[in-house]
């Protein structure tokens, strides 16, 4: 995450052990979904004596680029009557694990039909390249720079990249910013150093 989870309790005493709970599912929550920004969980005693339900309140507060938030709530209402603090955890984790599932899945289909939408069109340019260290940047239109490393290139294709390399790529937002995950040479417009460094094609319009 990009921000360290935070967990609050409210009048009730911190436990080791719901602590222990707690980050094994805040884990399983990352293997879900690797790009989460933050995640605030607040763990606390609603009432001494309820006539319905349980005495326990849990409830995540999560962020998710671009602009997603998932709020999940273990025993928001009468239920889990006689359920312990771990049960009630549980139940909000769970609450936010079928959300996480749900977003993860449409931001996929989002991806995958811009993709079919883009075809073989150039998405970016190579701008910056480090190949004894096997990453690089690139640049799209809209002027953001995406870090990618050599295994994110498909087809061993990394040592064919030049400064001016037009990819098509698909990105997730990373604990350092954007990151491509597969990055695809298409054409070869813009500035690519030949052998005697000469300028092949101009790069195109919108590229600095």
């Amino acid at each position: 995450m990009k921000v360290p989870p935070e967990i609050t309790y409210r009048d009730i005493e911190r436990s080791a052990a719901i602590d222990t709970l707690i980050q094994e599912k805040l884990a399983k929550l990352e293997r879900l979904c690797d790009y989460i920004s933050s995640c605030h969980i607040a763990v606390e005693k609603i009432n001494d004596r309820p006539k319905s339900g349980s005495p326990f309140r849990v409830r995540l507060d999560i962020t998710i680029p671009p602009s997603h938030e998932i709020v999940a709530e273990g025993n928001p209402t009468n239920q889990n009557q006689h359920g312990g603090l771990d049960t009630i955890v549980r139940d909000a984790f769970s609450k936010a694990e079928r959300q996480i599932k749900e977003l993860t899945s449409r931001q996929r289909e989002h991806e995958k039909s811009q993709d079919h939408s883009q075809s073989d069109e150039t998405t970016a340019l190579v701008v910056r390249i480090f190949k004894e260290s096997d990453y690089g940047f690139l640049k799209t239109l809209s002027g953001e720079e995406v870090y990618f490393h050599r295994n994110s290139v498909i087809h061993d294709d990394f040592d064919r990249l030049e400064v001016g390399t037009g990819v098509r790529f698909e990105s997730v937002i990373g604990e350092q910013g954007p990151r491509a995950t597969t990055v695809q040479i298409v054409d070869k417009p813009g500035v690519r150093a030949g052998k005697s460094g000469e300028t092949l094609i101009e790069p195109p319009l919108g590229w600095e």
